[in-house]
């Protein structure tokens, strides 16, 4: 859903022709816009709504079915913690039901390529990796992710729970493996480019120029005779990456490494400048790159100075990378546990259209203030990794 789609669909919320239109009429009949906790550019397409997440993804469903290219889900974890904001403590029934439930809307609420993302910790995991498999089918479970929450040791508890998990469904798994973007090269990778032999193509690195036998067909097995006129050979169970006509015309064109002395065991150069792609996710997420609980609450510092803080809050890198893999600018990003409004804050920092959904009053003392801080050109967060600089709006609704 681009941004316009998107802004269409938000500004159908709110009807004030009273024109019936059907599903729209009904949600504008439960829905009204609050100018008072608004701000910036009316209609973008950008809305917090307060009130009960349930109500309000069941009246999304009448208008946003199909548009949702990422949700990104922060609920309760159900750990018996008393919280600065709610008391994290219901029934596991009660707990595994309310959090199934939302997930079959939010299903609904997805585009065929989209993805949901859904934080948790090892209290109710296992649990909701198997309700989560019956709403999204198995066959759409992308993967677990860890992320590293916090670097010092919890000397309280038994054990020092340094990390919780992030579950990555599909709606359609295939679909989402099409569009699932790489990340970018870091700078660790494009160190591993040198320029030995002072390449006009500039940096590259060398990969193996031998693979397994398994598909092999006669022409990939023969003798290699270096430029130096050393031979060489395939190791046992393996054999040569090119057929020997293809090989000698690589060797021509200088793709082939045999090492500064050219006795080496030949190598294939690839180059930086003819990569495509970056890098494939892994699911270990360290602190170093998407920041800790730590990093959260103090930019959250910086930005409510007299308002307390939430204690359990996710870093902007965190949210930055998996809008980073499951978006691009325009799509629609959904937040049902909006808490201190960080999905929102980083979806609007990267031009995504998203829709936060919070039934506590901090949603106004909180999320508001903080993206009006972000419309008005905040810079904490992932501001200066992007460059943000302000603008745009967002629109609150109150069921």
């Amino acid at each position: 859903m681009n941004l316009d789609n998107a802004s269409e669909a938000i500004l159908a919320i709110h009807n004030p022709m009273g024109v019936s239109t059907g599903p729209r009429d009904q949600f504008d009949k439960a829905i009204k816009r609050v100018e008072k906790w608004s701000a910036g550019i009316e209609g973008t397409g950008n809305a917090l709504i307060h009130g009960d997440n349930l109500t309000a993804l069941r009246l999304l469903a009448r208008t946003h079915a199909g548009s949702v290219k990422c949700a990104y889900l922060d609920p309760p974890y159900n750990n018996g913690e008393s919280y600065q904001h709610y008391f994290d403590s219901m029934s596991h029934d009660e707990w595994l039901e309310a959090v199934t439930t939302r997930l079959q809307q939010i299903r609904a609420l997805l585009r065929e390529d989209g993805s949901v993302w859904i934080s948790i910790d090892d209290s109710e995991l296992h649990y909701l990796k198997v309700s989560a498999d019956e709403v999204f089918g198995r066959n759409n479970f992308v993967g677990t992710i860890i992320w590293e929450r916090r670097t010092t040791r919890e000397n309280r508890k038994v054990l020092s729970r340094n990390h919780e998990y992030l579950l990555v469904y599909a709606k359609n798994i295939e679909a989402w493996s099409r569009v699932r973007n790489s990340l970018p090269l870091t700078q660790d990778v494009k160190k591993r480019y040198k320029n030995l032999d002072s390449d006009p193509r500039g940096p590259w690195q060398s990969v193996s120029a031998n693979v397994q036998e398994g598909h092999a067909t006669p022409q990939q097995y023969y003798a290699l005779r270096a430029p130096n006129g050393r031979v060489h050979h395939p190791p046992k169970g393996r054999c040569w990456v090119y057929s020997e006509p293809k090989m000698l015309e690589e060797i021509v064109k200088n793709n082939v490494w045999f090492g500064k002395d050219g006795n080496a065991v030949p190598r294939l150069k690839r180059f930086l400048t003819d990569r495509k792609k970056g890098l494939t996710p892994e699911t270990l997420w360290r602190a170093d790159e998407v920041g800790t609980t730590s990093t959260a609450k103090k930019h959250l510092l910086e930005l409510f100075k007299e308002t307390s803080l939430f204690d359990t809050p996710k870093p902007e890198q965190l949210i930055y990378r998996i809008l980073q893999i499951s978006t691009h600018p325009g799509d629609l990003v959904l937040d049902p546990y909006l808490g201190s409004g960080t999905t929102a804050a980083v979806a609007h920092k990267m031009s995504r259209g998203y829709i936060g959904i919070e039934v506590g009053a901090h949603i106004k003392t909180h999320c508001v203030e903080r993206l009006q801080q972000v419309v008005g050109g905040e810079k904490g967060g992932i501001s200066k990794l992007i460059g943000w600089q302000g603008g745009g709006g967002f629109d609150f609704y109150r069921l």
